[in-house]
């Protein structure tokens, strides 16, 4: 075949099967997306809202003897950012494991 007749031929519908895994593959990125959407919102809003907008009422509340704003600031923020790495790993297991991609599944075949 030519490069010419190549260029020509009519191009070829999806098979059936190809929508099918098409469509399976945008439905786990979509729900992966929603994970990330989420968890990020989660972390804007303990390191900015806390950190940042709202230190001013909770520097008015005492933590170990430290102003709760600024032990938020320096502290509060990491420990949830170590929490969503977890809790991340976990749901995307759920995520895998819903959607036939897990890792556990690729081993046992």
């Amino acid at each position: 075949m030519t490069k010419k007749q190549e260029k020509q031929s009519p191009p070829t519908t999806p098979t059936p099967d190809v929508q099918s895994d098409r469509s399976h593959a945008n439905a786990y990125w979509r729900a992966n997306l929603r994970v990330i959407a989420i968890l990020l919102s989660v972390w804007f809003t303990v390191s900015f809202g806390f950190g940042i907008l709202f230190v001013k009422s909770l520097n008015e509340i005492s933590f170990f003897g430290f102003k709760f704003g600024f032990w938020w600031a320096q502290q509060g923020a990491i420990f949830v950012f170590v929490i969503l790495i977890f809790v991340y790993v976990v749901w995307m297991e759920r995520i895998d494991r819903r959607f036939g991609v897990s890792d556990d599944d690729r081993q046992s075949r």
